[in-house]
């Protein structure tokens, strides 16, 4: 099994304790010798810095592509139809633009990513070559392991000898830890870097023959109106990806039914939601009956009753999500079913509808959408089977254990993302920065990520809460939290543990606030 980045950085931490409180001339052996087992930084510099300049030297030629799209723009196009699903010719410019844009985005990026990691890695391999001379010279000082009762008896020289190798591996080890927590770290960032940039990569996710290359990149390129489009997209990546592969597996029938729904939309946002019924595993029937309900809808009617989240920007802060003021929030004790509530409502469009809009779409009566949200929240809580309290005229949701969320979030999210979900611990910061790679992949894809906090209030009970990610950018995660908000953090505030930002002080780091487990979707 290949050791990670981050395995090399744990262990190096604690061979650093055993080397400077190893208090035998046989422990401290030992301890030089497990350090300078740890495998070094790996990987050629050379090699990811060519690949770097490579794909930033593409942006030339992208830029090129870019300004030839932006003259057919400006020049005015007729309202011609093309297609499949009739896209207006403007439009489909208007995305090529702004896929191009991204492409460039994508290579500059991309390119960068990959030289700083090539930069650090140069550095952190040198570093390491450094310490391992520092712990061999150390080695070379002790000689061979005592017997039994020379280990057992140490005289001043000897200690003094100790002392002084124990002094000079203590250096060694420092730099090969420091070296592999410097490629760890560019490592990581490199990593979410290029899968954010693989994830925007959004026409090409969409791999059928039964759309054209117009249809896809227009559908590809829809956002909902209001904050940024980039954080708005109604598509997903995962979407993207399963929407195609639906309709390579439809008959020729159902495609044929479902590019007459595309084709008669009235607005980009209309189709989009359209395949993003698919996407989620709905079959054509429903996602007929889905149709008949938004048809005709405007674009901000779309997105009020579609989707749970709307996103002003990463700096916006702490934002409330509601539905004609009635907040995405929970009922009682359900932070675990209310996050998974609203995480379906947010990957499965019809599924959201139906807390929206009622069975037929039309009642939107906030009191209404309130009542239907708790019964949801109330349902899952029951289907994973949660605690209750109050006598039983009065029986309240009190908390989910472990495996119920997790069988929620397996029943409830897995068919509509393709992944079924596997709960992991998290003991600390190593946990937690090991995990976070996986966490950025999932989210950039489009499948939200529940996680479970905990804190310690005055009288020294211990309390939990469950959150949800649903986003990443510039280096910082998107919370929702079911108390009806999203947030966002940095990347060092979640490995930290520190999730105050998002909740309120009680989970500050002097309550012991901490984060203690996450669901990873599987393939």
């Amino acid at each position: 099994m290949t050791e990670s980045t981050n395995d090399r950085r744990q262990k190096l931490n604690g061979l650093r304790d055993r080397i400077s409180s190893a208090g035998s001339k046989n422990d401290l052996i030992d301890a030089i010798d497990d350090a300078l087992g740890v495998s070094g930084p790996v990987g050629d510099p050379k090699v990811i810095e060519a690949l770097g300049k490579r794909y930033t030297g593409q942006t030339d030629e992208a830029d090129a592509v870019s300004d030839r799209i932006d003259k057919i723009a400006r020049k005015g196009l007729p309202q011609v139809w093309v297609g499949d699903t009739s896209v207006l010719a403007s439009d489909v410019v208007g995305a090529a633009s702004r896929d191009a844009q991204q492409m460039i985005e994508a290579f500059q990026g991309g390119g960068k990513a990959l030289i700083a990691l090539s930069d650090v890695l140069e550095t952190a391999q040198t570093l390491d070559g450094t310490g391992r001379g520092k712990l061999r010279d150390a080695r070379g000082m002790l000689g061979g392991k005592d017997g039994w009762f020379d280990d057992w008896h140490e005289d001043d020289g000897e200690e003094a000898l100790r002392l002084k190798a124990r002094s000079l591996a203590s250096g060694g080890v420092d730099d090969l830890y420091k070296a592999a927590a410097d490629a760890d770290d560019a490592a990581r960032v490199a990593a979410r870097d290029l899968n954010k940039f693989a994830a925007e990569a959004r026409a090409g996710q969409m791999a059928t023959d039964e759309l054209t290359a117009a249809d896809r990149l227009a559908l590809a390129d829809t956002a909902n109106p209001g904050g940024d489009p980039e954080l708005n997209e109604i598509l997903s990546a995962n979407d993207l990806e399963r929407s195609g592969r639906a309709m390579e597996n439809m008959s020729p029938a159902e495609r044929a039914r479902m590019e007459r729904l595309l084709a008669s939309a009235s607005s980009p946002q209309e189709k989009a939601y359209l395949m993003k019924a698919l996407a989620s595993g709905h079959d054509i029937g429903e996602i007929e009956k889905f149709g008949g309900k938004i048809h005709g809808k405007d674009s901000a009617w779309l997105a009020a009753h579609l989707t749970p989240i709307t996103t002003d920007s990463v700096a916006s802060g702490k934002e409330q999500q509601d539905f004609r003021g009635e907040l995405w929030d929970q009922d009682d004790e359900t932070c675990v079913p209310s996050s998974t509530v609203t995480a379906r409502a947010l990957v499965d469009p019809v599924y959201a509808l139906e807390l929206t809009g009622g069975p037929d779409g039309t009642d939107d009566d906030p009191a209404h959408f309130r009542k239907r949200l708790h019964d949801e929240q109330f349902r899952m809580n029951e289907e994973g089977d949660g605690e209750m309290d109050g006598w039983w005229w009065d029986r309240h949701p009190a908390g989910m254990d472990s495996d119920g969320q997790e069988e929620i979030s397996d029943k409830e999210l897995g068919p509509h993302t393709g992944d079924k979900y596997d709960q992991q611990d998290m003991g600390g910061a190593d946990d937690r920065r090991g995990v976070l790679p996986e966490i950025e992949k999932s989210v950039a894809d489009g499948k939200p990520v529940p996680i479970n906090i905990t804190r310690v209030d005055e009288d020294g009970n211990r309390h939990g809460h469950s959150l949800m990610i649903i986003g990443q950018e510039d280096g910082k995660l998107q919370v929702y939290n079911p108390w009806g908000t999203t947030s966002w953090i940095s990347e060092d505030d979640f490995i930290n543990g520190d999730i105050e930002a998002v909740v309120d002080d009680r989970y500050a780091k002097s309550h012991q606030g901490d984060i203690n487990r996450v669901y990873i979707q599987q393939d």
